[in-house]
């Protein structure tokens, strides 16, 4: 097992380099910069802003400074927000982001594992026609409709929860955001679930255990559930990528004090070190979450770890 997460961990680390690169000289690249104010900037400050934070170099000398501090685990500084580097940032907005997305990721995989079983077990009866359509409704609307029709619905015609803001402590604050962001993936981890239940289900096994005169709850608890499962891990280290990184978008649309706010707003005045830091930052914890569902994925399955 350990030499398959080496393996799986130097497999990741051109990955990473290539995600990198592509970032830095798209943003290099795109029109405008972080000192392009409406205001113009005298020429001779324009020109010691570029050399403070080493613009006025070839744009291939630029890279490779960026790299080698990133090596060092320098993100830099921010170049719009004065007094703080790129780490100090994200430090302040990371922990409310990944207690959001943690919950919402909790609370959409009990609830899509759930609705899958019961979906499979009555398949082509009314509870799984119910359960589908509702999954539709998760995938088809897109989180930032989804946010301003929930804010328009509960926060402004019924006063039932708040539509924006945040108060310390508060989980009406939470309900609404959470629910955005949990109900996509609810409904993928529950159309997964019930596909992979059905189909194991109508295997042989389970019909001969079946046939020895087991429950439907033994049936499912002992020879069901841990090889429908298969599929399911397999997505949720991308779905809890989705859920940390959907999270930007959503705590911008109610106004949460998360990494969203900063990486919005960086990327709208050109913070070259902001965007890439919070580039650099999900692009790792997507890395570690996918490492970590491939050894879940080889525990299910250890025919997985000889190939």
């Amino acid at each position: 097992m350990l030499a398959y997460a080496l393996r799986r961990v130097l497999s990741a680390i051109p990955v990473a380099l290539i995600a990198v690169t592509a970032c830095f000289f798209i943003l290099r690249l795109a029109p405008g910069g972080p000192f392009d104010a409406e205001r113009a900037l005298p020429a001779n400050i324009l020109r010691n802003l570029r050399a403070a934070y080493d613009l006025d170099q070839p744009l291939i000398v630029q890279y490779f400074l960026y790299l080698g501090r990133l090596l060092q685990g320098d993100l830099g500084p921010s170049m719009v927000v004065q007094d703080f580097t790129v780490s100090q940032l994200l430090a302040l907005g990371l922990p409310f982001s990944i207690m959001l997305g943690l919950t919402a990721f909790v609370i959409a995989t009990a609830i899509g594992l759930l609705a899958g079983m019961v979906a499979a077990v009555t398949q082509n009866k009314w509870p799984d026609y119910v359960l589908v359509l509702v999954v539709m409704i998760g995938v088809i609307v897109p989180n930032f409709l989804m946010g301003s029709l929930l804010q328009l619905v509960f926060g402004v015609y019924l006063k039932w929860l708040p539509a924006g803001g945040w108060r310390a402590g508060s989980i009406a604050h939470l309900i609404l955001p959470i629910t955005v962001l949990a109900w996509p993936h609810a409904a993928r981890i529950s159309r997964l679930m019930r596909g992979s239940m059905i189909e194991v289900l109508g295997s042989n096994y389970v019909r001969t255990a079946r046939a020895k005169g087991l429950g439907q709850r033994l049936v499912l608890a002992r020879h069901a559930i841990k090889p429908a499962l298969i599929p399911v891990v397999s997505y949720l280290g991308p779905g809890l990528s989705y859920l940390l990184t959907g999270s930007l978008i959503v705590e911008q649309i109610f106004g949460l004090p998360g990494i969203g706010k900063y990486f919005i707003n960086a990327a709208l005045n050109r913070d070259y070190g902001l965007v890439l830091g919070t580039v650099v930052l999900y692009m790792a914890l997507i890395l570690v979450l996918n490492l970590l569902v491939d050894l879940a994925y080889a525990w299910l399955d250890p025919k997985v770890r000889y190939r």
